[in-house]
């Protein structure tokens, strides 16, 4: 295992932000240090918090994420904002013949990663890449995008690392249409961030999830925006009656599409 940091340590790195639990109960997703240190706060518990909030439904999730990239047959997987990097452990069994690299800005979450065997682990922004152009076959991201600071600029980012042909995949919370959506804003809003409270003692991190999913473009307007982006053949799959959407593009291959979704 290498765990990497391609920056140097200042007042407002991960290291840092362990030393505070104290998070403000709403912020924009527009505030980087927030957001980091928002994850710094929660990474120990992070895994069960997932788990539970989700009622087993992340293992699904991952999986058929990672069913779709195995389709692709990579060589190498960047997977971005990896957290405690349970979508590079999935991808590693799926695709066992690909080199899976990790990447997150928040540096105790890699921690977390770490100690479950997560391989190639490197502490990074997501705006910012360490990475040469046209570097990897496949890039993944899950529930990281909407807290970038510049979506665009994100996508914009994953592309440049991505070979021409290379695949996109998002996996991120969207809001499910009529008859749910009414029972799910109010688990959203006011269950959810109770029960997290117990379980990482940081409710207002999930008041600030809550507010972050009403405001993530989803659907067509994701894939408008990753079109926008330089992306082409973009789609978006809706799990879960809608609680999750998949969304996939490709790097300059137009009028391609990926493996239908499994």
């Amino acid at each position: 295992m290498t765990l990497q940091s391609k920056r140097s340590p200042s007042p407002n790195s991960p290291d840092k932000a362990q030393s505070s639990n104290s998070i403000p109960s709403t912020q924009p997703h527009s505030d980087r240090d927030f957001v980091q240190k928002l994850f710094a706060s929660i990474a120990k518990r992070y895994d069960l918090a997932n788990h539970l909030l989700s009622g087993g439904m992340d293992f699904w999730w991952r999986k058929n994420l990672a069913s779709v990239v195995a389709g692709l047959r990579p060589q190498t997987v960047l997977d971005l904002a990896t957290g405690s990097g349970d979508i590079a452990l999935t991808l590693a069994k799926y695709c066992p013949d690909a080199k899976i690299y990790a990447a997150d800005f928040c540096h105790p979450m890699l921690l977390q990663a770490a100690a479950k065997g997560v391989q190639d682990l490197t502490t990074a922004d997501g705006l910012n890449l360490p990475f040469a152009d046209e570097t990897f076959d496949v890039v993944t991201i899950a529930f990281g995008l909407r807290n970038m600071t510049s979506r665009s600029r994100g996508l914009r980012e994953m592309r440049r690392v991505l070979k021409p042909g290379g695949h996109l995949l998002v996996l991120d919370f969207s809001i499910p249409g009529p008859p749910f959506n009414g029972i799910y804003r109010f688990y959203l809003h006011n269950i959810l961030p109770w029960i997290a409270g117990i379980v990482t003692r940081e409710k207002s991190a999930y008041c600030y999830l809550g507010e972050s999913i009403e405001t993530f473009p989803q659907g067509e307007r994701m894939r408008e925006k990753m079109m926008a982006c330089g992306f082409s053949s973009a789609t978006a799959t809706p799990l879960t009656l809608g609680i999750v959407t998949l969304y996939t593009a490709a790097r300059d291959l137009p009028g391609s599409g990926l493996p239908p979704f499994n």
